[in-house]
């Protein structure tokens, strides 16, 4: 028997799908959680063999719960209707066995679960296709910087925390709006988050 544990914020959705796995001969539900932190605290009750898990839930992400799960025998599976790039990157180093989005036919998570129990990782095809095509183009310090500003630190308080003079923020923030293709600090924000490259 295949025992899981979903993490899903939406309940209905969490709902339908421990019917539809319960339905299945060898599978069984031990476990629902409704965020990220419920769902590794059930992993660690109830030992399952795979926790199918959405990205963006309260308290902790999918991603967030992947990464403090990693290595502990249980097999993640991320659901989700964001095929974005960065979130997909983040989860393969996370090493999740799975990466599903919720638009694909029902009887394919079952089978997607067995594959993942009998040794292979099944990723969406949508993803695989733009997987190397985009990488963050910022360096280390840049996406440090970029962090900085999300936070709504200014120029100067950047500037102290990283311990660089004021000027080398600006180039840093200059060189970032270069390379995202965008007019202003907001901006690149807004994009980062969009291609899911924030942490």
């Amino acid at each position: 028997m295949i025992r899981i544990v979903i993490a899903e914020d939406q309940r209905m959705m969490l709902g339908a799908l421990g019917l539809l796995l319960n339905l299945e001969e060898d599978m069984e539900v031990v476990g629902k959680a409704c965020n990220g932190e419920e769902a590794i605290s059930l992993v660690h009750q109830y030992q399952p063999d795979v926790c199918i898990m959405d990205i963006e839930m309260p308290l902790k992400s999918g991603l967030e719960a992947a990464e403090e799960l990693k290595g502990l025998g249980c097999k993640v599976i991320i659901l989700t209707t964001f095929a974005r790039t960065g979130y997909f990157q983040r989860a393969l180093k996370a090493g999740v066995c799975g990466y599903l989005l919720k638009d694909s036919p029902s009887e394919e998570l079952a089978s997607s679960i067995r594959s993942i129990m009998a040794g292979r990782r099944i990723f969406a095809p949508e993803l695989m296709d733009d997987v190397y095509a985009e990488e963050n183009p910022l360096t280390e310090r840049e996406k440090e910087v970029l962090e900085l500003v999300a936070d709504g630190k200014n120029t100067k308080e950047i500037a102290d925390q990283l311990r660089i003079k004021t000027g080398t923020v600006r180039n840093y923030i200059s060189q970032i709006l270069d390379k995202l293709e965008v007019e202003n600090r907001i901006e690149a924000i807004t994009r980062i988050k969009e291609k899911g490259w924030f942490k």
